[in-house]
């Protein structure tokens, strides 16, 4: 998948060490946290190609495939903030064993860290359909399905219990589901995520109310209320 992500602290980096620009590919996700950071320390991002020598501080979004897949393995895209790390290492393994190809977009370690960048980063992987769902880790997960929920078509439900992960499925579509590595083990925390994934949406009455939800956000974005 080769896809990159910028966060703020990316920037902070480079315009410690003296880098006055970045380069951008196409592929590359930049946060808006990472584009003000940008703007206020003056360090340009440009199209890739056009800045010569080292110019970037960039977590790689590593991509994981499931071992003696016979198929096509379906994306999930996989992230979290330091307080959710290390729910997110079971969870990886746990993604694979179900089949699932894993774009892990980070953190990639426990260094503290802002869950914004990240949850933008696994929500705009799905918006723009580079990864059929989305899970994201903080501390509790209430916060990162607000941060989600900002990007258009993105329907994220933070999840306690499997009868809520299953819901958010068969009645709400969700597309992206959040959790929290500090309220939840990681038994728990693999039981929800199976059964939000393998739960399919039930159609019917609820497609009516998600029109209803798309005909809101669709208002919003042309400015009315």
């Amino acid at each position: 998948m080769g896809r990159k992500l910028i966060a703020e602290a990316d920037i902070v980096a480079a315009a410690g060490k003296g880098l006055r620009s970045i380069a951008v590919d196409p592929m590359t996700i930049v946060t808006p946290s990472a584009r003000d950071a940008a703007a206020r320390l003056k360090v340009d991002l440009v199209p890739a190609g056009s800045v010569s020598g080292p110019s970037t501080f960039v977590d790689s979004v590593v991509v994981y495939e499931p071992k003696d897949s016979t198929t096509k393995p379906r994306t999930v895209a996989l992230g979290s903030d330091h307080g959710g790390f290390g729910l997110k290492s079971v969870l990886r393994s746990h993604l694979l064993d179900l089949g699932w190809s894993v774009a892990d977009v980070g953190t990639h370690s426990e260094q503290a860290c802002d869950y914004p960048d990240f949850a933008y980063a696994v929500a705009t992987m799905v918006a723009a359909g580079h990864a059929e769902r989305g899970i994201m880790i903080d501390s509790v997960g209430v916060a990162s399905a607000i941060v989600c929920n900002k990007i258009p078509s993105i329907r994220a439900a933070a999840a306690f219990t499997e009868l809520a992960a299953r819901s958010s499925r068969e009645h709400n579509d969700a597309n992206v589901l959040t959790l929290g590595g500090k309220v939840l083990g990681a038994e728990a925390a693999k039981a929800i995520v199976t059964v939000w994934l393998e739960t399919w949406f039930g159609g019917g009455r609820h497609k009516a109310r998600l029109e209803k939800i798309s005909d809101i956000e669709k208002r919003f974005a042309k400015g009315g209320l």
